[in-house]
């Protein structure tokens, strides 16, 4: 059977699109201010470090959350650490750093093909002709805004990396979908913050953080950084999932790439060509495509609400797998 969109009583979907557009907004300021910091002397995973450490401390000593965890969930959060937290945050700064944050953005939207490629290779589901049209879509925008016939015109690794968010993004949905029971969400959030931290310091090195080249641009692209686009964004995506249903979450969070790219223009100067812009569009509306049809397709658990089936999938936009 098909899950549909549960109706929606009272004003519980004014309030949960408000605070799905504020968490794509505050999502889209991630790329650009890591960009900015980029460029003034850090390196990617010293924006990722800082980011996730910064963010760490702030929720440990304002929120306070519970860190304890079901012996059961154990191995789920240490997956969810290092898939949704450390692998798709190193793999998008390092794309950042090397790509127009529009594009690093945009290749993330790749993740609902991954999804579909492996319900149905590996679970079995069969997937209706939308599921395939949306894939289709999906590549088609991935070879408009990758320039394919210039010989892929941006940087190679740059690509590498970007795509790597977005099978980062796949794999965390996958297991979220299947493991994410029984675990507060800002237990889940604290713990991948913490152990991201752990597990990027070999990598980011902060020992040498150059502090002596950051001025007061820097430090408060940093505070953004850490407050708004982590924090805050996270908190309200962890609220918007309990009150959107999977088609307006998705479509929402189109709103996270877009405001990427017009901020990387507005503030650094970056522009993506004509071509890349509609494929971009083919890419968010082929991603959405892919999504719904997904979540369709998949049969429900016999204990499991109808409203919470058709919600599960919008964890691929606002759970950790989130740049």
């Amino acid at each position: 059977m098909a899950v549909t969109d549960p109706p929606v009583k009272g004003t519980a979907v004014p309030a949960g699109l408000l605070i799905g557009i504020a968490s794509a907004l505050c999502f889209g300021l991630s790329g650009p201010l890591a960009r900015l910091l980029i460029d003034d002397g850090l390196s990617p995973m010293q924006v990722v470090w800082l980011r996730l450490g910064g963010a760490a401390v702030v929720l440990l000593a304002v929120a306070r959350p519970s860190l304890r965890v079901p012996r059961g969930r154990r191995g789920y959060v240490v997956l969810y650490t290092l898939l949704g937290f450390a692998l798709v945050q190193a793999c998008y700064y390092a794309a950042v750093a090397r790509l127009p944050v529009g594009l690093a953005s945009l290749l993330e939207y790749a993740a609902p093909v991954l999804v579909a490629v492996w319900v149905r290779l590996v679970r079995g589901v069969r997937l209706p002709r939308a599921a395939l049209g949306g894939m289709a879509l999906t590549m088609a925008g991935l070879v408009c805004v990758t320039r394919v016939w210039d010989g892929l015109s941006s940087d190679a690794l740059g690509l590498l990396f970007g795509l790597g968010t977005a099978a980062g993004a796949a794999a965390y949905f996958l297991l979220a979908q299947d493991s994410g029971d029984g675990i507060a969400p800002l237990t889940a959030l604290a713990w991948g913050l913490i152990g991201s931290t752990a597990v990027l310091t070999p990598l980011a090195r902060p020992w040498d953080l150059p502090w002596d080249a950051l001025d007061g641009r820097d430090l408060l692209a940093l505070g953004l950084l850490v407050g708004v686009a982590t924090l805050l964004a996270y908190i309200t995506g962890m609220a918007a999932v309990r009150r959107l249903t999977s088609a307006v979450g998705a479509a929402v969070a189109s709103l996270e790439a877009v405001t990427a790219a017009l901020l990387a223009w507005a503030v650094l100067g970056q522009a993506l060509t004509p071509v890349q812009i509609g494929g971009g569009l083919v890419v968010l509306l082929g991603a959405l495509l892919v999504q719904q049809a997904v979540a369709r397709a998949q049969p429900r658990r016999a204990d499991e609400p109808r409203e919470a089936a058709d919600r599960d999938v919008t964890h691929v936009t606002y759970g950790a797998g989130h740049e």
